[in-house]
């Protein structure tokens, strides 16, 4: 008998829910990437202010966006356990499509002419000029935007083959092996490939300054990798709860094998 794909609304429900969370996550972390933040500084710490390869006085000055890039890459990990490569291929592009979408549109709400009291309405508040500072805020030049794109769909594309390579290495075992593991190989290579194209090719700078901060901001991911693992285990743990070990245990072989997203086969 012919097999038949009916939607099951868990898998409906958890796939929605993950996705929604993933291109949220990724839509936020380009846009208040455009903050340079201290991490001593907000620690309380004194800069480290190491020296690699001759360039002096490197500290953890990173873009807002890591506070969100090691959850979407998470978030890429758990899609993955539970849908696939097609699964994850499917947000990806979702999310570039939608974050170029968004650009396009903060570039025309730029080009919109301010209204004439618009400008000065918060020099109160230290804003001396409302149309430029919202210019220099979402504004972002065309290098960053097309390195930032194009590390993001490269770090997903590896997260994905490493995670597959790991797992069937190991099985249904050691989670933190193919999520963790996962991770720390693709934000090595978004870290690298947003900084050289944004800023070695987009602006000129010297290939060793690009590589000191590449590795200063990959300690930075490193360690919040690591860090955040036990939440992967809270998360597969709550999905686990929420499926149902029979239909948790059936999606993530579906996965495995890359079969249909969300039809189920019965």
């Amino acid at each position: 008998m012919k097999s038949i794909h009916l939607w099951h609304p868990k898998k409906v429900y958890l796939f929605l829910i993950l996705g929604g969370f993933f291109i949220a996550n990724a839509l936020l972390a380009e846009f208040i990437g455009v903050k340079i933040f201290s991490l001593e500084a907000t620690l309380g710490l004194d800069p480290v202010n190491w020296t690699l390869f001759g360039i002096k006085n490197l500290s953890f000055n990173l873009t807002a966006g890591v506070l969100l890039w090691p959850v979407v890459f998470i978030m890429t990990d758990i899609i993955n356990e539970y849908f696939g490569k097609s699964g994850v291929k499917a947000f990806s592009y979702f999310a570039a499509i939608l974050i170029t979408f968004a650009f396009a549109m903060v570039f025309l709400s730029i080009s919109l002419k301010p209204a004439d009291f618009w400008p000065g309405s918060q020099v109160e508040n230290g804003v001396q000029d409302m149309q430029n500072a919202f210019n220099a805020i979402f504004g972002q030049g065309l290098w960053i935007i097309v390195g930032s794109l194009t590390a993001f769909l490269i770090g997903q594309f590896v997260d994905v083959f490493v995670f597959h390579q790991v797992k069937k290495a190991t099985g249904e075992k050691y989670i933190w092996a193919r999520t963790t593991g996962s991770t720390l190989v693709s934000q090595f290579l978004d870290s690298f490939v947003v900084l050289f194209i944004a800023f070695y090719l987009g602006a000129g700078w010297d290939m060793k300054l690009v590589i000191s901060i590449c590795i200063i901001n990959y300690l930075y991911k490193f360690s919040a990798a690591v860090v955040l693992t036990p939440v992967i285990y809270w998360v597969h743990a709550a999905i686990e709860r929420y499926l149902g070990p029979e239909l948790a245990e059936r999606m993530k072989t579906e996965a495995h094998q890359d079969k249909a997203i969300i039809a189920e086969t019965t």
